[in-house]
């Protein structure tokens, strides 16, 4: 499929101060670019209305109140949540995953019992576990891939037993680009009374996602991918598994009544964010969700898919070129250029104005399943056009001339 400029659905490069013109920028997957409403919305929160939230009684922190608690009841509602209380603010994905691994798996889990991850997860989403299993004495399994670097769930419905208390896999991998048939693994984990956490870092920026419809029972994703600051992310959980929940840090806010006999904690979401928060953190990723929804998650899903689909046939036609994972990865391509190092690539490409990633991505396990140490990963954005997709070709064409 040939991708040419009047076949763009999306135009909103001016949207953008960070990127020049004529600079391809293609890590969006590691973090996104900035567009300017939600630059905007963090100076406006430092410069015009700053003030702590849910302590002052004078006017501007009762507005910062408001505001800081509005952005938890959009970010319910953009993951068609059931209350804005089921919606806990971190950091990000990372510290989400923690929290569930440290107070949910450690206060439910015991010794024997089993999670299963797979072979594509983020560290965060393995190192976490590990961690727990350590300190409880469970076990991790882990799930194989397909062919083309899926999750594969017919395995995952022979591997499970019920044994299994929780299953954690990325809803979108973030160096292959799979999408997660997470509806199916919600049913095969909910089979033997497992409990099922979905990183969703690369889907919440590129597809739309209801936790209601998906049927899992965390959620997470990062700000900074999604357009929004970095330091603020989400972790959703269902109501009733969030109040069963122990607190993992103690500070203000998370408390009831503090005394040296004892002390009582707060209801969710309070209970799990001890401390002064990222106010404006929050301000600006409420910005960052009406950003793309107002352009449309269909509409970012198709643009991305084409800008996909025409990366992946260009390259094809290098020979030396390997490409990784399903045809119709979301937003990603990682591939491969025969004899090079992709941090060559990578340093090749950023002479000609081409940001791509190189690296294990965080990602070991997966590079060992693809017998590699390392790949290059082009990533998309609404920002980016036909013309990055060619700009990446040619660094590349230059790469194999320069290795011959």
């Amino acid at each position: 499929m040939q991708v040419t400029a009047d076949m763009r659905p999306l135009d909103v490069l001016a949207d953008f101060p960070a990127i020049p013109s004529g600079w391809a920028y293609l890590d969006t997957a590691a973090t996104a670019q900035k567009p300017r409403p939600v630059i905007d919305a963090i100076t406006r929160g430092y410069g015009e209305t700053y003030a702590t939230v849910h302590r002052g009684v004078y006017q501007r922190s009762a507005d910062m109140t408001l505001a800081y608690e509005a952005a938890r009841a959009r970010a319910a509602k953009f993951l068609g949540a059931g209350s804005a209380d089921e919606i806990v603010f971190v950091r990000g994905a990372t510290e989400g995953i923690n929290l569930v691994a440290q107070s949910w798996a450690v206060s439910q889990l015991r010794a024997g019992d089993r999670i299963l991850l797979s072979q594509l997860e983020h560290h965060s989403n393995i190192v976490p576990w590990q961690l727990a299993a350590e300190r409880i004495g469970a076990h991790i399994d882990v799930l194989p891939l397909t062919e083309d670097q899926r999750i594969d769930l017919d395995a995952m419905a022979e591997m499970l037993t019920s044994r299994h208390r929780l299953v954690a896999l990325a809803h979108v991998s973030n160096v292959t680009g799979s999408v997660l048939d997470a509806r199916r693994a919600a049913e095969l984990a909910h089979g033997v009374g497992a409990k099922l956490l979905l990183d969703g870092c690369q889907a919440v920026p590129r597809m739309p996602v209801d936790v209601g419809a998906l049927d899992c029972d965390f959620y997470v994703f990062s700000g900074h991918k999604l357009y929004g600051p970095t330091g603020v992310g989400v972790l959703w959980g269902r109501a009733e598994l969030l109040d069963a929940m122990p607190p993992w840090q103690g500070g203000g806010s998370m408390i009831d009544k503090v005394s040296f006999e004892r002390t009582t904690y707060a209801p969710p979401p309070g209970r799990f964010e001890a401390g002064t928060p990222h106010i404006v953190g929050a301000l600006g990723l409420h910005a960052a969700i009406d950003y793309v929804e107002a352009i449309g998650l269909d509409r970012i899903d198709a643009h991305e898919a084409a800008l996909v689909a025409e990366t992946r046939a260009r390259l094809s036609e290098i020979n030396s070129v390997r490409l990784f994972g399903p045809e119709n990865s979301a937003g990603i391509v990682s591939f491969g250029v025969e004899g090079v190092h992709p941090h060559d690539i990578a340093t090749i490409l950023d002479e000609s104005r081409v940001a791509i990633r190189a690296g294990h991505h965080c990602a070991q396990p997966l590079m060992e399943a693809l017998g590699v140490e390392a790949t290059a990963r082009a990533s998309f954005g609404v920002y980016n056009s036909a013309d990055d997709v060619a700009a990446l070709v040619q660094g590349v064409e230059r790469v194999t001339r320069i290795f011959g």
